[in-house]
């Protein structure tokens, strides 16, 4: 019986969604967010990381600053992934927006679930925001159907040790569970660590296939129906 893990952005959910909509969402909000709960203890534990990590800087405002030229980057912080997460709770519990969930990865996620299949996420977005993410989707709360969620805390998603410690903590051989993923790059290292892979190449989010040499050799779809685990 194999263990589902899958990404989100690209694969469940669409990339739009996340650029469209959550990035600039957080863009907005930083200013006031920090403003409001800079002196929180684990809002200030994140900034104090990045003012260390950018030569001490101290003022907010420069911190405010620096997080929205990584937002505009997308880079894969843990400390701008934590804070984005806590003003998405926020925008999700006030019904600002709800998170797109394509419907075949809906379909098929209740049927793996109900098939006994153990499904996981591996997401760069913190675990909190991946909770928010699926217990408020256009499909519903689907948080139910999730059994464990890793972050980047295991480690960059490129990098195969990341997998082993995933598949160490699932405690399950790293051969019973399938990885999904829109990022070539991520199966690479996912295979690396003896894991099986499938890459999801759907047309809404890739409008040229990735087919042939393309695709490294991971086998290839272009929607969750046509996964059979």
């Amino acid at each position: 019986m194999k263990h589902i893990l899958t990404d989100i952005e690209g694969t469940t959910s669409s990339i739009s969604f996340v650029k469209d909509v959550l990035f600039p969402y957080a863009r907005r909000a930083l200013p006031g967010f920090v403003a409001a709960r800079g002196k929180d203890p684990e809002v200030r534990r994140w900034l104090d990381q990045v003012a260390a990590e950018t030569g001490g800087v101290c003022q907010d405002e420069m911190i405010v600053e620096t997080l929205q030229g990584w937002i505009d980057q997308d880079r894969k912080h843990t400390a701008l992934k934590a804070l984005q997460g806590m003003m998405w709770k926020n925008g999700y519990g006030q019904a600002d927006f709800t998170a797109h969930i394509y419907p075949d990865a809906v379909q098929a996620l209740r049927a793996w679930h109900a098939a006994g299949h153990s499904i996981s996420v591996y997401s760069s977005g913190s675990v909190p925001a991946q909770k928010l993410f699926f217990g408020h989707s256009d499909a519903g709360d689907l948080t139910g159907l999730i059994t464990d969620w890793f972050d980047t805390e295991y480690g960059g998603k490129r990098e195969a040790d990341s997998y082993r410690r995933i598949v160490q903590a699932l405690g399950v051989p790293a051969a019973q569970v399938l990885f999904l993923s829109d990022v070539v790059e991520e199966l690479d290292a996912a295979r690396q660590a003896g894991l099986d892979t499938v890459l999801v190449d759907r047309r809404q989010d890739y409008p040229t296939a990735r087919t042939g040499e393309a695709t490294h050799g991971h086998a290839r779809v272009e929607d969750f129906s046509a996964i059979s685990p």
